[in-house]
């Protein structure tokens, strides 16, 4: 009997159509677009609403399933009409081509430590990411040349397991680049790009990761390349994990990394923007081209590329920016400072508040402020926060100069909306709303009947409910829970009644547990027979955080009072998806940040589009948002400071505004039961606050205030070389040397008519009259902002010398010693102070 012997045949080819569906899940735009959810829902219903992940469902689903799929009509049907989308939404020009047709800008190079684009993509924490991500998919929307620079993490941030006893457990699965929306990053000839940075005694490679976002790239960098030691293979292991070490070495990664790899692509960019500080190295990289390819030294090199760079602060105080011992910096950057041609002392004075401090640790967001050209922060009330925060930088200087504008975040609104908030928005709206300016937005949106709002909130309710008891379930289960004591947990919600929803960081300045401060009157609240409530709770701790881990145990055990039953939930490892939900479904959005700490807040505007309401804090965003008309407020709109007994109050006034307001105006229904003044409440929040606080409205704000002015200046001062700059840098110089010697004497004022005429007399010693601004300043009165007003030169102030006249007329509706006068740099293209800080006030 002969023996049988396997018959060795070729694996089969890829079903026809596999590459259409591949090229679709490896673009995030799905993430913003819910007709693509049905397509991997059709392929894989269970492994899609338990994964949301449609690498991992092409990649498990079965042959004959997904040969099945390919040969119905329908689902061809749905996928390429999803193709042919996509292909004509990147054909199209978007709004920045169509408004700046010849603009000076080519690429903003956007750099972060994180990035939030899709749960599939782990390698964000929170806001931070948040802010990254919606503006990314924004610009993808608007047509806006952003490319994204950040770090692909093996680990990422943590994820979060409660157990029995309502401790936190911190967990860091791998991601595993196969399974994620990344493809490696390879030269002409088809070799892998790895870009090399110098650490003491070594190389380090870093590979290079490519991500499509639509019309936008996003590029990561990470150091698990299998030539490096280790140790340093673990740089890119977590985010915000480990100690300063290597949060510098990520750093460096990042900044550097991140520029050197732009150099290897071949990409220039006009626009360096940096989202925080974290990736300030970049900057002086871009220097270092710029020296090599001029031949330049440092200081023009820097002053020539500054105005192209553009700085985004998220920090509320001074204590929350990356700071770096000076041992530490000299370590690991001792070799770049001297390729810049800088000696220690003069890069870590790049660093430090005061140069001549030797223990001055080197700051983060300090060389990221000197080496761009414009500063913001991310809400109006943060902008003032960060001016006081810099101003030690600024000495002399009024704190309102401090040169910190803002631009207040957004968030895109097409990843927050739920399917039939999408519906309701492009019924009256549009499929484009958010492709160009939202001029009609708000007039559209009024004429939207009472019932169509209230089926939205009802059906995106219900949807919320169902997805928390489906998560209560597992995460019960996965701890050994009983059937019967989850169905206990689970009858605690409802989909008909009022849902609050409370999910952040739980650390201490957020003041989580401010409904907590009296558990036995939130119990009451919502346990109310006749106009109960329901809250719904998810956030981590970070691992290093005690105090905001115990902050998640002292809600466990409030949920825990088996007794009671308290209708709260605590949602477990609170991620991007889950914020989806929870933004979709809850009716009133909580917020209770101890002001000014909330730099901004994303968080509450993702309810807006979905017709959520928020009650918050007067902090960040809300700050400027708020209005009788759209929501509910706590707080004065002052500082208090960490005061145990103003937290009480507040708790107090949050407890009042729920009883009395929130819960009776929610239940007050005409005879069709729609609770018609909370309906009014929702149609003004959704027509006036949803296009201002999008991402949409913030990334054409970048574009027009920031982008193209630092383009703009940037092409003038890298032509010829630099040829402007070095005059530029040769004036300043003139000015330290000089600036000692001028003086400003015999100020003289005359009243009449109404007006006060004030002269002063100049001496500029070896400097020429061009080469100051003389000015009256008033601080501002009534609310208003301070008066600034150029003077005139007359004349001389006789024969010989440097001395001249200076005059200006004033309004007598202010006495004559409000005026000072005063005397600051002026150059042709020079920002002052952020490039020239001298200032001479009278005496």
């Amino acid at each position: 009997m002969s023996e049988s012997k396997p018959v060795d045949t070729p694996p089969p080819g890829p079903p026809k159509g596999l590459d259409a569906l591949t090229e679709l899940a490896m673009d995030l735009r799905w993430s913003w677009n819910h007709r693509t959810d049905e397509l991997w829902h059709r392929l894989d219903p269970d492994l899609w609403a338990h994964t949301y992940h449609p690498i991992t469902v092409l990649k498990t689903v079965s042959r004959e399933r997904l040969s099945k799929a390919l040969a119905d009509p329908d689902f061809c049907r749905l996928l390429d009409e999803l193709v042919s989308a996509k292909q004509l939404a990147l054909s199209l020009p978007g709004w920045f081509q169509e408004k700046y047709p010849k603009s000076p800008l080519s690429t903003v190079a956007y750099f972060c430590m994180e990035f939030m684009l899709s749960e599939v993509l782990p390698i964000y924490s929170g806001g931070l990411g948040n802010v990254a991500g919606d503006q990314l998919k924004a610009a993808s929307d608007l047509g806006v040349p952003v490319i994204g620079i950040g770090l692909l993490y093996q680990h990422g941030y943590f994820r979060q397991e409660i157990d029995k006893n309502g401790a936190q457990l911190a967990l860091y699965p791998n991601n595993d680049p196969s399974q994620l929306p990344v493809t490696p990053v390879r030269l002409a000839g088809g070799d892998l790009l790895r870009i090399k940075i110098n650490f003491p005694g070594t190389p380090v490679w870093l590979r290079a990761w490519h991500v499509q976002v639509g019309r936008r790239q996003l590029y990561l960098l990470d150091a698990n390349d299998e030539a490096n030691a280790p140790i340093h293979r673990d740089i890119t292991s977590e985010l915000y994990g480990g100690g300063p070490e290597l949060r510098l070495k990520q750093e460096i990664a990042l900044g550097i990394g991140g520029w050197r790899l732009l150099t290897a692509l071949g990409i220039k960019p006009e626009v360096c923007h940096l989202n925080e500080g974290h990736a300030a190295f970049a900057l002086l990289e871009r220097a270092r081209g710029f020296m090599l390819e001029t031949g330049l030294g440092f200081d023009i090199a820097l002053a020539a590329t500054r105005s192209g760079n553009l700085f985004t602060t998220h920090t509320a105080v001074a204590a929350g920016f990356d700071l770096f011992s000076p041992e530490l910096i000299e370590q690991f950057l001792g070799p770049f400072a001297a390729e810049l041609g800088l000696s220690m002392p003069k890069f870590l004075a790049l660093g430090r508040q005061n140069a001549d401090d030797t223990k001055e640790p080197f700051n983060m967001a300090y060389l990221a402020f000197r080496g761009s050209g414009a500063v913001n922060g991310v809400s109006q009330l943060h902008g003032r926060v960060s001016r006081h925060i810099f101003a030690p930088l600024f000495r002399n200087w009024p704190e309102e100069e401090v040169p910190v504008s803002h631009v207040t975040n957004g968030v895109h609104m097409p990843t927050w909306d739920s399917p039939s908030a999408d519906a309701l928005w492009t019924e009256s709206c549009g499929k484009t709303r958010w492709m160009g300016t939202s001029a009609t937005l708000e007039p559209n949106i009024r004429q939207v009947p009472d019932q169509k709002i209230w089926a939205v909130r009802a059906s995106s309710r219900k949807s919320l409910v169902e997805y928390a008891l489906k998560r209560v379930a597992r995460q019960m289960g996965a701890h050994g829970a009983s059937p019967e004591e989850t169905a206990k947990v689970q009858a605690r919600l409802n989909p008909d009644v009022l849902t609050l929803g409370f999910a952040r960081r739980f650390t201490a300045y957020k003041r989580p547990n401010l409904l907590l401060h009296d558990p036995e009157r939130l119990l009451r609240i919502l346990k109310n027979p006749l106009r109960p409530a329901q809250l719904i709770l998810a956030g981590k701790a970070h691992p290093a955080d005690l105090v905001g881990q115990a902050l998640i145990q002292d809600w466990m055990r409030f949920i825990s009072r088996s007794d009671e039953n308290p209708p709260v939930v605590f949602l477990a490892d609170y991620d991007m998806l889950m914020a989806e939900h929870l933004v979709q479904g809850v009716d009133v959005w909580i917020n209770t940040p101890q002001r000014p700490w909330e730099a901004s807040g994303t968080s509450g505007m993702k309810v807006l589009v979905n017709g959520g309401l928020n009650l918050s804090e007067l902090d960040g965003w809300w700050a400027e948002a708020y209005s009788p008309q759209v929501g509910w407020a706590l707080g004065d709109g002052q500082e208090h400071g960490s005061d145990p007994a103003w937290d009480a109050a507040e708790a107090e006034a949050l407890y009042n505004r729920l009883e009395w307001e929130v819960m009776p105006e929610f239940y007050l229904r005409n005879e069709k039961g729609i609770p018609v003044a909370w309906v009014a409440r929702i149609r003004e929040s959704m027509a006036t606050l949803t296009p201002r606080f999008s991402a949409s409205r913030t990334v054409r704000e970048y574009t027009e205030e920031h982008y193209l002015q630092a383009a703009t200046t940037y092409g003038i001062r890298t032509a010829e070389k630099g040829a402007a700059t070095q005059r530029l840098v040769e004036y300043c110089k003139l000015l330290d040397s000089k600036w000692a010697s001028l003086s400003l004497k015999g100020v003289t004022v005359q009243t009449r008519d109404g007006q006060h005429v004030i002269k002063v007399d100049v001496f500029l010693g070896d400097l020429g009259p061009e080469a100051v601004q003389v000015e009256l300043y008033a601080d501002g009165a009534s609310g208003r902002g301070a008066e600034r007003q150029e003077m005139t030169r007359l004349g001389k102030t006789g024969p010989g010398g440097n001395g001249w006249v200076y005059s200006a007329t004033v309004s007598s509706t202010r006495p004559a010693n409000d005026y000072t006068v005063r005397m600051i740099p002026h150059h042709d293209g020079l920002a002052v102070p952020i490039e020239a800080d001298q200032i001479r006030w009278q005496r």
